[in-house]
């Protein structure tokens, strides 16, 4: 009798830094992670830059046009899950660096706020560990994309840093 193979559950995800024409950075005030830059998961048929440009609409209000991925990072944890989830799995997030396009930022469900912040103001209201280190790369901005390995909790560890 052969034994049952099982594939390995991942949830693929992206997000985007949409710069606007002055320069300013689209943040949303998370309802859990507090200010970071939107994003979310990829659905099932959707392509990468597909699933961002929704997810923006989505938490913002905002068309963009997605542009170079600046960071791949994985969080290899897996922790009790909400709203009726009963396990989140190991998360594999890929982000790009994006344009605006049209629309007024909104809050949503997700996010009680959305507003474009000046950089440097950006990278201080950032301040969940997982963002901060991602914004960083952004920061870099040294032609390579970076790949970041870490884990959240029960206290946020990064295994993993380098160019790829």
């Amino acid at each position: 009798m052969m034994e049952e193979r099982v594939f390995p559950t991942h949830i693929v995800a992206v997000g985007g830094i949409v710069k606007n024409e002055k320069g300013e950075i689209l943040l949303v005030k998370h309802n859990r992670a507090g200010w970071c830059w939107p994003g979310g998961q990829v659905e099932n048929g959707e392509t990468l830059p597909q699933a961002l440009m929704r997810e923006v609409m989505e938490e913002t209000g905002i068309e963009i046009g997605v542009g170079e991925l600046f960071c791949v990072s994985s969080n290899t944890g897996s922790y009790p899950g909400y709203n009726g989830v009963k396990t989140v799995p190991t998360k594999v997030m890929f982000d790009f660096v994006c344009t605006y396009k049209g629309g007024e930022p909104r809050p949503s469900e997700e996010n009680s706020e959305s507003a474009w912040f000046a950089e440097e103001e950006a990278a201080r209201l950032i301040a969940a560990p997982m963002y901060a280190e991602r914004f960083a790369a952004y920061l870099q901005g040294g032609g390579r994309p970076v790949y970041l390995a870490y884990v959240t909790r029960p206290e946020y560890r990064l295994d993993e840093k380098r160019e790829i």
